[in-house]
């Protein structure tokens, strides 16, 4: 029987497990797998989701949806981390990526995987130590917490990365 947990649980039934963090979108949905043994995050795989500008809206959903389905069934996250955007002047992209972090969260959980919001300001928080930090700390403390391989990312990889990371230090017992 699965463990059920609350959104502000602080531990995980086991410890060794796999964390997706997602920086959601649906031009570009970043994707990020740590798997966490102890006190260590490794990095296992992590890629930014690219669909068509010319593809239907659902047509993108369908891609993304797809796309991260695979990473359960290869990886079999527990943890399922998404960030919450917060939008101030298009609704248009914002209705999207709602979408976009509706269906995530629909996959992960289909998969029995924890669902966790996280917002900008606890990814910074977490990840640099404190909350004001630019995209640039973020991105260079990223490389600091965890080897990264050798390739060009796009920020919303980084972004997928710190995303698990912060994931990984709510959780601080798995």
């Amino acid at each position: 029987m699965k463990m059920m947990m609350s959104q502000t649980s602080t531990q995980m039934p086991n410890n060794n497990v796999h964390i997706l963090g997602i920086d959601p979108g649906y031009d570009r949905c970043g994707v990020a797998i740590i798997k966490k043994e102890g006190h260590k995050e490794t990095l296992v795989f992590s890629t930014c989701i690219t669909t068509s500008k010319k593809d239907s809206l659902p047509d993108r959903f369908k891609q993304i949806g797809d796309e991260v389905t695979n990473l359960f069934l290869k990886y079999s996250p527990s943890v399922c981390a998404i960030e919450n955007l917060f939008f101030n002047t298009n609704q248009t992209t914002a209705m999207g990526v709602a979408g976009v972090r509706g269906i995530l969260s629909y996959i992960a959980r289909l998969h029995d995987a924890h669902v966790l919001d996280i917002t900008p300001l606890q990814v910074k928080d977490a990840v640099v130590g404190h909350g004001h930090a630019t995209k640039n700390q973020v991105q260079s403390m990223v490389s600091k917490l965890i080897a990264l391989p050798e390739k060009k990312m796009l920020d919303d990889e980084y972004d997928a990365i710190a995303v698990a990371l912060t994931a990984s230090a709510i959780y601080k017992n798995i």
